[in-house]
């Protein structure tokens, strides 16, 4: 019988728990997660995280014959990864497990999620989108007709403006977090669908517009007021991503794109445009998503998502079994455009080295970064400070406390930290050394 291990494992580390089944290689142990305690590889919690389930399988694969081919593919058993659910309920969110991924794209299944009254259900034949106010020809638009469009991908990050509070709220802090209840609520994905330009164009954005309204067609009727220039740069409605339709979650069968701001402004299921000199102040920008300050005025319209990185492992849950080399890995991104430098710390930012960017690195993006460490078996604290094009330094803490206060909770891109303890395990580092 296949072991489960159900999710309630993932709020501890079961560091007594033996391995079961056969020996495997140091390599091959370390490949896929596993530890090395008292001479015996365990699986880590992030396994539990992951929702990995243990199985046989065959001695001899080439003496077995494989599975046959199927209408929709599967992971293998043994990869497994889950989000994890921050609020199982309609205005509710759930997060990427940024330390079970590879590279810069994010699964479709895995794209972190963020809603405010429930995932709608919208049939595409039904599906149109408005846009008047002002404008020469006020039009909707079908799916179809949206589709008929030349169309453009966008490989692109979307990040809530939420995302990393865990890592700047003191009330909210824990040691025992991993990088994706930290800073999960980021994603990446290839995007496709039409330019807002081009529908702009088409129905004539009238001289003196400077704002449009982007209205969704949940239960919520998100609302948010976007400033014009956006949409003749690089803003989208998408209707594709990873090369398939949207997921429902993220939007199906349309959604605003607005590549490097905000996600909460990336308004999902749109339905209406209404274009304005002005923007509308809405809910979700006067009592929402605005950042107060600590001389009690709020900033508004704070839409771009500035550069920020953090370490994905070693992490929590991970113990590292022995010294020695090993590579650090992370993420980068920045709403203003690409990354150019990410500098890694291993000893409480005292010293600063740079990590290797590894290729594509692409404007408003997630980017892998690595930096070889050799550990020596002492405590250690491990940071990385990533840089943009724009020449902006992602901040320590007490600079973002200096300069917005300890209320807010959006556009928390502070430096992450990670100790490493004697004994290998690894956790969150607190924000007082930083």
């Amino acid at each position: 019988m296949a072991e489960v291990r159900s999710s309630d494992d993932a709020h501890r580390h079961d560091a007594e728990s033996p391995a079961k089944g056969k020996e495997i290689s140091r390599r091959a142990a370390l490949a896929g997660g596993a530890v090395l305690l008292g001479g015996v590889f365990v699986k880590t919690a992030a396994d539990a995280l992951a929702g990995v389930i243990t199985q046989e399988a065959p001695p001899d694969p080439t003496k077995v014959p494989g599975r046959l081919p199927s209408d929709l593919g599967e992971r293998s058993p043994f990869e497994q990864p889950v989000r994890h659910v921050l609020r199982a309920q309609p205005s509710g969110a759930s997060t990427t497990p940024l330390e079970a991924l590879n590279g810069i794209i994010t699964p479709a299944d895995l794209h972190f999620e963020r809603h405010h009254a429930g995932i709608p259900e919208i049939d595409p034949e039904r599906y149109h989108l408005l846009i008047h106010g002002m404008v020469d020809r006020p039009m909707t638009f079908s799916l179809a007709d949206l589709k008929r469009f030349p169309s453009r991908s966008h490989l692109c990050f979307i990040e809530c403006s939420g995302n990393g509070a865990a890592a700047y709220d003191k009330e909210r802090m824990t040691h025992e977090i991993t990088p994706g209840r930290i800073d999960g609520l980021t994603s990446t994905s290839e995007w496709v669908g039409v330019p807002l330009s081009t529908l702009f164009r088409e129905v004539g954005v009238r001289p003196g517009a400077t704002w449009f309204l982007a209205e969704g067609q949940d239960a919520a009727v998100m609302t948010r007021s976007i400033p014009l220039e956006k949409a003749w740069d690089d803003a989208m409605i998408a209707y594709g991503q990873n090369g398939e339709a949207l997921r429902p979650a993220q939007g199906y069968p349309a959604r605003l794109l607005l590549p490097g701001w905000e996600g909460n402004a990336q308004v999902k299921w749109i339905r209406r445009i209404e274009v304005s000199d002005q923007p509308f102040m809405t809910r979700e920008e006067t009592s929402k998503y605005t950042d107060p300050l600590a001389d009690g005025t709020a900033r508004l319209f704070s839409f771009v998502m500035d550069a920020k990185s953090i370490i994905t492992f070693p992490a929590y849950p991970f113990r590292l079994p022995d010294q020695g080399w090993w590579e650090i890995k992370g993420l980068a991104w920045s709403g203003r455009g690409r990354i150019t430098r990410v500098d890694v710390s291993t000893d409480s930012g005292r010293t600063w080295r740079p990590a290797e960017l590894q290729a594509p690195v692409l404007p408003k993006c997630h980017t892998r970064f690595r930096y070889l460490w050799n550990w020596d078996g002492r405590e250690s604290m491990l940071m990385s400070r990533a840089v943009d094009e724009t020449g902006y330094v992602q901040p320590t803490h007490a600079q973002l406390v200096a300069a917005r206060g300890e209320s807010t909770h959006y556009h928390t891109n502070n430096i992450r930290a990670w100790k490493v303890q004697r004994d290998g395990q690894v956790v969150f580092g607190l924000p007082d050394l930083l």
